[in-house]
């Protein structure tokens, strides 16, 4: 019996993409790519026609688990060499400001120097204007953590919101101190 209710649902492939797995390597081409996922355990994937379905060929222990992971993981693979993925981060504070220069984007936060963040394989960084960074690619794993390594630069605090924060990030805020009113 099977448990895992997403990894029973095909994976749709779109027109010019192509999904094999040979010998544990599960690799998605498509036009943005090409991306490459190593299969453990008793998982097998089956192409037919425009689908491709994730089958468990045993039922052992944590199979069921893998089994919904890596139907998520075929589809976040199809999606990021179709369309691709993109995090938007917004810059808060004073007189702070991002640039990209040549391959990394150079951000004014606050400090006293300047911090240089280069793009890496796979990831392109954009400033569409000076408190915006754009992370774009395909993997949507890779994406996710460089922004969160940009958002670690600054983290937003909840008194002002100042700070790198993700687009549709909500900051809590926070009242300040009052400051010795009522004490004697």
């Amino acid at each position: 019996m099977s448990l895992s209710r997403i990894g029973k649902l095909p994976v749709a492939i779109p027109a010019g993409v192509t999904v094999t797995f040979e010998n544990g390597l599960l690799t998605v081409k498509g036009p943005k790519g090409t991306l490459n996922q190593k299969i453990v355990g008793d998982i097998d994937v089956k192409v037919e026609g425009a689908e491709a379905h994730v089958v468990k060929t045993a039922e052992s222990d944590g199979v069921d688990a893998k089994h919904g992971l890596y139907r998520a993981l075929l589809h976040n693979m199809v999606v990021g060499v179709t369309q691709g993925y993109s995090k938007t981060l917004k810059v808060n504070g004073v007189g702070w400001k991002v640039a990209k220069q040549g391959n990394k984007v150079v951000l004014n936060v606050g400090f006293s120097h300047p911090v240089d963040f280069p793009e890496t394989d796979g990831v392109k960084l954009e400033c569409p204007n000076p408190n915006e960074i754009v992370v774009s690619g395909i993997d949507k794993t890779v994406v996710g953590q460089v922004a969160a390594n940009i958002r670690k630069i600054r983290i937003p605090e909840p008194y002002h919101g100042y700070g790198i924060a993700y687009s549709d990030e909500v900051i809590e805020r926070k009242e300040g101190k009052t400051g010795g009113k009522g004490k004697k």
